[in-house]
């Protein structure tokens, strides 16, 4: 879909026009009935699949041994 708006409009309206955007619409910007500058949408990108150990070394026990576990000892093996 291409969408023509005056420069001036956009400034009242932009947040309201790009939340309405579906991915690939334009939208021309015109000045004194003359283009001045094109929008095109674009899809959002998809997530990055998430990595086995990607938080390695992040949490860091300050106790070592089993002691820390003893209140989960009825929700272990």
């Amino acid at each position: 879909m291409q969408t023509t708006i005056a420069v001036e409009d956009i400034k009242v309206s932009l947040p309201e026009l790009l939340d309405s955007l579906s991915p690939g619409d334009e939208v021309i910007l015109t000045r004194n009935h003359r283009p001045v500058a094109k929008l095109v949408s674009q899809a959002p990108k998809p997530p990055q699949p998430r990595k086995p150990g990607n938080c390695k070394g992040m949490i860091t026990l300050l106790v070592e041994g089993d002691e820390h576990l003893q209140g989960f000892a009825e929700y272990m093996p």
